[in-house]
């Protein structure tokens, strides 16, 4: 190990808190960039002042420690200094997805008890539209200026001053709300302490592994929105370990192509949907990828042909990591070695645990399995989330003890490697974002024309998988598939609006009135080795 990596490692050690992060690292660092945004740069010693400013102007507020504060739009400078600015106001900070409509983004609004809304310029005309949806607005703060024409949220920060707060950080005290859907139809808020981002990096660091050789000298791309639990964590690791982090507002291939070279970006991350997209893209093979070292996938299962096209022409290591909101992101990877002269079998599995991290296989009673018999996986990550907001049973259904039930069924070989083979809970991953069936029944259902739905997910070689409604019409009824698109559109995020509409006769249920989904499924998943794609 050279003295890079071992000063890299000693500063990760100190690395405990969102709130201590920038100032840690402006030590040694300070001039250096941080963040890179739209050809702008933000050092870690303008981080920390201005991280400082956002939680003096909070307090300001009246904000008090473990009051919400939403944050809704792509992301921008302000956005990723306002991140660190809560955590060091000892605020907890909700990261909004932009893709959802009004009444869900009002749900999430009045479930967080959020105090103060910032928002960036292309999200700010939806405001209106949310607050319509709930019992009264927000104070609304606009962020996404750019550094050279100061905006909005510099002006609330002003004469707020640049020196940390008087007060101390506990690890274990959350910092980040983030929402996830839920399996009866309305999103959970994910209680995710400062170690759900530091401990998988500490657990590394002391078992010395240089994990994707990521250090103070990478230049790692974001471009998978903050709002998911994988974006939010990428930032924060990279930062953590001192590394410039370029950040896209947005996923556009020949942007980012042209990025990778421009800057000399070494490492980043995507789901298998934008892998596939990046690299149908016609100017990469004009591309300089000659910088690129490692990607890392997730957030969906991936094809074997897809991950052996992307080694074949990015030319660099890949890794995956497999886990949840719930696991605080990572919990297993299958690390670069693994992709290495290994049997196509070994690329189907979701990699070996993270250093720390433990693996249960249980059946149905709740009993252990041994190696290659399929369970549902368990695990207990030192990254683990804290809970689900005010839902203490449906924590207590998650969370037992210190093990997390991933809803995942799968098996353990008897190397260690973890496989998914299909989920124990009802739901759909498409392009990365998960989504839970019953959400989208309950819309559909509430048409009047409808008697009867059942929503699953079938294979679709871009997405992972596409939403599908099998709807059975009231006696009647003329519904046509339009009919159910306009109307789930008016309700719904457009990514879970079916991709395609189904009519039936009738829908498959046990004596117990329970839906088939497995009957519903079969037809388009038989053939598969694994009823995830």
């Amino acid at each position: 190990m050279n003295g890079q990596e071992t000063h890299t490692m000693r500063w990760m050690r100190e690395v405990t808190t969102l709130a201590t992060l920038p100032a840690l690292r402006s030590q040694t660092l300070g001039p250096k960039a941080a963040l890179i945004l739209r050809d702008e740069a933000l050092s870690f010693e303008a981080l920390e002042r201005r991280a400082n400013q956002a939680a003096h102007a909070l307090r300001r507020e009246g904000l008090h420690p473990g009051e919400r504060v939403a944050v809704l739009g792509r992301e921008s400078l302000d956005s990723l200094v306002l991140l660190f600015g809560v955590a060091k106001a000892r605020a907890v900070y909700v990261g909004l997805n932009w893709r959802l409509a009004p009444e869900e983004l009002a749900y999430i609004l009045e479930d967080s008890g959020a105090r103060l809304l910032f928002v960036d310029e292309e999200s700010a005309a939806l405001v209106p539209r949310v607050f319509e949806k709930m019992r009264g607005p927000l104070p609304v703060v606009r962020v996404g200026a750019p550094l050279s024409a100061p905006g909005d949220f510099a002006r609330w920060c002003e004469g707020a001053a640049s020196t940390p707060l008087a007060t101390s950080y506990d690890p274990e005290e959350v910092v980040v709300q983030l929402y996830t859907s839920g399996t009866t139809g309305r999103p959970k808020g994910v209680l995710l302490p400062h170690r759900s981002f530091l401990a998988i990096a500490h657990a590394l660091e002391a078992h010395g592994e240089r994990w994707i050789g990521w250090t103070e000298a990478s230049v790692s791309m974001l471009f998978v929105p903050t709002f998911h639990i994988g974006g939010l964590w990428w930032l924060v690791r990279g930062l953590a370990m001192g590394s410039t982090q370029v950040v896209l507002r947005s996923f556009e291939p020949a942007t980012i192509l042209s990025s990778l070279a421009r800057y000399r970006v070494t490492h980043t991350c995507m789901v298998p949907a934008m892998m596939q997209i990046l690299l149908g893209e016609p100017g990469l093979h004009q591309a300089d990828l000659s910088s690129l070292k490692a990607v890392v996938y997730g957030g969906a299962p991936i094809s074997s042909a897809l991950l052996e096209k992307g080694r074949r022409l990015l030319g660099c290591d890949f890794a995956q990591i497999y886990g949840m909101t719930e696991t605080g992101n990572c919990a297993v990877c299958l690390r670069p070695e693994d992709h290495q002269n290994a049997p196509a079998s070994r690329l189907r599995a979701a990699g070996r645990p993270f250093p720390g991290v433990r693996v249960r296989v249980l059946d149905e009673q709740g009993q252990e399995v041994p190696p290659g018999t399929i369970g549902q996986i368990c695990l207990n990550s030192p990254a683990r989330m804290a809970g689900y907001w005010r839902q203490p049973e449906e924590t207590r259904k998650t969370l037992v003890g210190e093990w997390v039930m991933t809803g995942d069924a799968g098996y353990v070989d008897a190397e260690g490697f973890v496989y998914i083979c299909d989920r124990v809970k009802d739901m759909i991953i498409s392009a990365g974002e998960n989504i839970y069936p019953a959400e989208i029944e309950n819309v559909i259902r509430s048409h009047p024309g409808v008697a009867d739905v059942a929503v699953i997910g079938v294979p679709d070689e871009l997405w992972g998988e596409a939403v599908k409604a099998l709807v059975v019409k009231q006696p009647g009824a003329t519904l046509r598939a339009g009919d159910i698109l306009r109307h789930t559109r008016g309700a719904l995020a457009e990514f879970k609006v079916p991709k395609s509409v189904e009519f039936t006769e009738g829908l498959p249920r046990n004596a117990a009135g329970k839906l088939l989904k497995g009957v519903l499924r079969e037809p388009y998943w038989k053939g598969r080795e694994r009823r995830v794609n």
